[in-house]
């Protein structure tokens, strides 16, 4: 057991630092205009191994053992990182990366804001999903066995607007921000009210995915936008504001689910959660406005 902890703190260190650094290294590799895009592309990467790569080490998993996993996992990092180490360029941008540089793109108040929303963001996707198969089959009464395939449109859906968000944020960032979200809290809401057929619970779950997901590669191109480009620190907050988000929405879920409540307890907390996310959105969409109308 304390071998495990360790190995998850350690990865843990290794994930967010990947995701600090690399989101700089997309952002400035695709430039100002496609930032968002860039980060859209990462963002489905990661979408796309849930899709894939649960299924492929569940089955590792059975057929050779619970370690299985693990060493593939550890031979395709190695893979990979040799293919990033010949194929990255030694220097990506000249942007200062000093302590203090680091720490001055911090004092925006904006990105504040951002790291709220995607906290808040997160907690309202994870808050409900966290719980999903219990939703599913204690409630909307779906067969266990049918549960990973839910869990895969899921998926699916979350690659999907992935893709579209990461597409229409650069040009659109808050338009399609603020109605994601309130997407979002109405499919959280649906899912507290109606889930109770299978077949409406699933397709709930899945346009939970695709509504929760578009905005993830907008609020890092804000992220990206505000601090300026090449910062690590603003994106590795990002990626910390991400983790808060879905340790927050997963517990205050479960505590929710072992209420009075019940089974509707895990999707209204996400309901609550994405409702709350509305505020810092209208305030940073006031203030991208009143930017633009300043610049024109």
């Amino acid at each position: 057991m304390p071998c495990a902890l360790v190995g998850r703190v350690a990865a843990a260190l290794g994930n967010g630092t990947f995701w600090a650094v690399g989101a700089v290294v997309a952002t400035a590799a695709a430039g100002p205009a496609a930032s968002t895009r860039a980060t859209g592309v990462m963002v489905g990467g990661i979408t796309l191994a849930n899709i894939v790569g649960v299924p492929l080490g569940t089955a590792a998993g059975q057929l050779g053992g619970w370690q299985a996993p693990f060493w593939m996992l550890a031979a395709l990092a190695v893979a990979a990182a040799v293919v990033v180490a010949r194929q990255l360029p030694a220097d990506t941008t000249r942007t200062d990366t000093s302590l203090r540089a680091e720490t001055a793109a911090l004092k925006h108040p904006r990105l504040w804001l951002v790291y709220l929303a995607i906290a808040l963001i997160q907690a309202g996707i994870m808050g409900a999903y966290s719980y999903v198969a219990p939703l599913l089959t204690e409630r909307a009464h779906l067969a266990s066995a049918v549960v990973p395939l839910a869990m895969l449109g899921f998926g699916i859906g979350a690659l999907a607007g992935t893709t579209v968000g990461g597409r229409l944020g650069d040009r659109r960032p808050y338009t399609t921000l603020i109605p994601a979200t309130a997407v979002t809290a109405a499919i959280l809401g649906a899912i507290t009210l109606w889930a109770t057929n299978s077949v409406v619970a699933v397709v709930l779950v899945v346009l939970l995915g695709a509504a929760g997901f578009a905005n993830n590669p907008i609020v890092v191109g804000e992220v990206v936008r505000i601090a300026g480009a090449g910062r690590s620190l603003p994106m590795a907050l990002a990626t910390s504001a991400f983790q808060v988000g879905i340790a927050a929405g997963s517990w205050l879920g479960g505590i929710a689910l072992t209420s009075s409540l019940g089974l509707k307890g895990p999707s209204l907390t996400g309901f609550a959660f994405a409702l709350a996310a509305l505020l810092p959105l209208g305030l940073l969409a006031a203030s991208h406005r009143k930017t633009e109308s300043a610049r024109s």
